[in-house]
C-alpha cells in the first residue's frame, strides 16, 4: 500500500471538497425535470452494471476484418488427382 504525505492527504481531501462544491453548484443550475432527466439515464446506467470484458487478442492487434481484396485466399480443390510425373 502506497504512504501519502499528511499534506498530501489534506490536499486531496480539499480537491475533494471543492469537486463537491461544484457539484452542488451545478446541480442547483440545472432545471428540475433536465436534472430529473440525467438522475435517471445514471440511475438506469448503474443497474445495467459493467460491459462484458472484450475477447482475448494478441496486443497490438486491431479487431478489424481485413480490407477488400486483402482477404485470405481459400485452398484450391480441383476436385480430381493431379498427374504424377
Amino acid at each position: 500500500m502506497t504512504k501519502h504525505s499528511k499534506r498530501e492527504r489534506d490536499q486531496r481531501a480539499t480537491e475533494t471538497e471543492r469537486v463537491r462544491q461544484i457539484e452542488d453548484a451545478w446541480s442547483r443550475s440545472v432545471p428540475s425535470d433536465k436534472a430529473r432527466a440525467f438522475a435517471m439515464e445514471v440511475e438506469a446506467a448503474r443497474t445495467r452494471g459493467p460491459l462484458p470484458n472484450p475477447p482475448d487478442m494478441a496486443p497490438g492487434t486491431p479487431p478489424r476484418p481485413p480490407r477488400p481484396g486483402r482477404e485470405p485466399k481459400v485452398p484450391r480443390d480441383t476436385g480430381r488427382p493431379r498427374r504424377g510425373r
